[in-house]
């Protein structure tokens, strides 16, 4: 433990004194986006429950937002339960937190402060935030975060619809993309990519993805398969999208006269 980041141990010993049962990992690379965290740990980019931190203005009291790496946070929202709210610079961050923007972990926190956790990470069974350093993250579950926080769920943030209008064009082009990527894995041995396309939404009925058309188990192993076990899981994509939307690998009429 001595030899991790001082905002790390921190986090490591908060954890502790709660009886969590998962330690932080630290990542071989920066995970200071939620996308970033989200490739580094095979998860849905919506498992990473980020921290956005705002400025009360009354007190200079650090308000604190836990939520999906999906979703956007409606600042007017956040104000109607906490007060007027201003925006918290670096510096701010660092002195009200003890932590470095990209790093922010939901506890452990220097200062006192308001925190509120959105609702819309409890479509999750698991999901994983910020340790205290841009390289470190823990996993919990949803309703982890109010036993350590003790924080309120509210409803905080933007409409999906608002922040993402998956209309039927944008979702033929999301599916075609995967289409065009799932023709050349075949042909890789080594660094498989991910094939998240940044659509996020899982749907209730096939239990699959609709950006990536994987299960959340699948999501949940891919950090941990190697690149046999990617490319079997890009094998399964296929099949499933071979199924639900042949027309996806037919070339457009524009290629198909090249």
């Amino acid at each position: 433990m001595t030899e991790l980041p001082e905002g790390v141990q921190r986090v490591s010993a908060a954890l502790q004194a709660k009886n969590h049962p998962h330690s932080p990992v630290m990542l071989d690379g920066a995970a200071r986006t939620a996308q970033q965290a989200a490739d580094a740990l095979g998860v849905a980019v919506g498992q990473i429950a980020k921290s956005i931190i705002f400025k009360r203005i009354e007190d200079d009291v650090a308000v604190l937002v836990v939520t999906s790496g999906d979703r956007r946070v409606d600042e007017a929202k956040v104000a109607a339960l906490v007060g007027p709210l201003g925006r918290a610079n670096a510096g701010f961050v660092k002195d009200r937190t003890g932590f470095s923007i990209g790093g922010v972990s939901p506890i452990a926190h220097a200062k006192p402060g308001v925190t509120l956790i959105d609702q819309d990470l409890f479509r999750f069974d698991e999901v994983w935030a910020a340790a205290g350093h841009p390289h470190a993250v823990f996993k919990l579950q949803p309703q982890d975060l109010v036993t350590l926080t003790g924080a309120p769920v509210a409803q905080v943030v933007e409409a999906p619809e608002a922040e993402n209008p998956l209309d039927a064009q944008a979702r033929a082009f999301a599916i075609k993309t995967l289409a065009a990527r799932a023709i050349t894995i075949s042909a890789m041995a080594e660094n498989v990519p991910s094939p998240c396309v940044n659509v996020c939404r899982m749907d209730t009925g096939s239990g699959l993805c609709e950006g990536c058309f994987r299960t959340i188990d699948d999501i949940r192993e891919w950090g941990r398969s190697d690149d046999a076990g990617k490319k079997t899981m890009w094998a399964a994509v296929t099949q499933r999208l071979r199924q639900t939307h042949p027309d996806a690998f037919n070339p457009s009429p524009s290629q198909a006269s090249l």
